[in-house]
């Protein structure tokens, strides 16, 4: 137990030193167009949230909206500080921060979540919870979504909404109409094991890279594609150098809010209750403005002369046939059960797949 009051402290010390040196901190990029209209100083409780993307993105903006209504639910005494642009670092480092408490929270994405929650991949899995639709559909299952959620409850973290950013497509430098168009680009794919084995399955060619590495990598020609949504590709003008997009739409991009279990516990039950509630209520409104958001990202790209493709339906039928082999690699990891779920579900990934048919 000292032990683990001493990492945590010694954590404390690295976040707030980081925070003194990182680049954000030194003028860019600057928070101030979502600076609060209060004065958080008179706060009890302080929670610091991370995110590695921008406010830009209506799934991210969420979080300075959590911040808001939980300040105006609580009556002034939490303050979630929240800190996009990889402020406190990549996500790997700041979900062990998160595990020990040395932040309190984190927007994480749904790819990155799985290094401490296997189950949280499920939704990265291709061509399962694969549209607007169908992550709504999902959501409302609330046996379901609640398992999911305790995705990371046997790492000391409780997992209490999502929030998105778009539909999953390759933005590349050279026109992909079709598979083998798709065998000759160099795809950045996210570092997360479930889109490095989709992508093998596919016999396409996969680079794993951190985001931040990307814009340079793109331009150089290390990368000639990207695995990721219209929405991101677009607010973060990789555009500008990739003039084409495939929309295969094979997942959601998603957040998860996640917060340090023993700190969300450590609040009076009021408290806490509005808390969750706040993020709820914000959650469910962003993923509303989600579609709206991709729809008006298409129009902007198509007017910027970015050419939009789809691969033929027998393509498209390939691509779903070669990713059984992630299905069942990973399935046991997906189903394996912890001490404190309370639903006890013999195959979830079966029931998840059987529901959204």
């Amino acid at each position: 137990m000292k032990l683990r009051t001493f990492l945590t402290l010694l954590l404390v010390l690295l976040v707030g030193s980081f925070m003194l040196t990182s680049p954000a901190f030194s003028g860019a990029p600057s928070l101030d167009k979502w600076k609060p209209d209060f004065d958080p100083s008179g706060a009890k409780y302080k929670c610091i949230v991370s995110n590695v993307s921008t406010p830009g993105l209506v799934g991210v903006l969420a979080g300075f909206e959590i911040r808001d209504e939980v300040w105006k639910r609580t009556n002034g005494k939490v303050y979630v500080d929240f800190k996009p642009y990889s402020m406190l670092g990549g996500e790997v480092e700041v979900l062990n921060m998160v595990q020990m408490g040395a932040v309190q929270g984190m927007g994480v994405s749904s790819v990155a979540a799985t290094n401490l929650g296997p189950r949280f991949g499920v939704v990265n899995l291709p061509f399962l919870v694969d549209s607007f639709e169908k992550l709504d559909k999902f959501i409302s299952n609330k046996t379901l979504f609640d398992h999911f959620l305790m995705a990371m409850d046997h790492q000391g973290i409780t997992g209490l909404d999502i929030t998105g950013y778009g539909n999953y497509g390759w933005a590349t430098t050279i026109p992909v109409k079709n598979i083998e168009d798709a065998k000759k680009v160099k795809f950045r794919i996210a570092e997360a094991a479930v889109n490095q084995l989709s992508y093998r399955n596919w016999g396409f060619n996969p680079v794993s890279m951190p985001w931040p590495d990307v814009p340079v990598a793109l331009k150089q020609g290390v990368i000639t594609g990207l695995d990721h949504t219209l929405t991101v590709c677009n607010v973060t003008k990789k555009f500008e150098v990739a003039k084409y997009f495939t929309q295969i739409n094979y997942a959601q991009g998603l957040f998860i809010w996640i917060f340090n279990k023993s700190w969300l516990a450590s609040l009076p039950s009021d408290i806490r209750e509005a808390f969750i509630a706040s993020v709820h209520d914000i959650a469910a409104k962003s993923r509303q403005k989600t579609l709206i958001e991709e729809n008006a990202n298409i129009e902007k790209a198509k007017a910027a002369g970015v050419e939009f493709f789809k691969l033929s339906d027998a393509d498209m039928a390939t691509l779903k046939q070669q990713s059984q082999g992630t299905y069942e690699k990973y399935a046991d990891e997906l189903n394996k059960l912890y001490p404190g779920d309370t639903y006890k579900s013999a195959n979830f990934l079966k029931e998840v797949e059987d529901f959204l048919k």
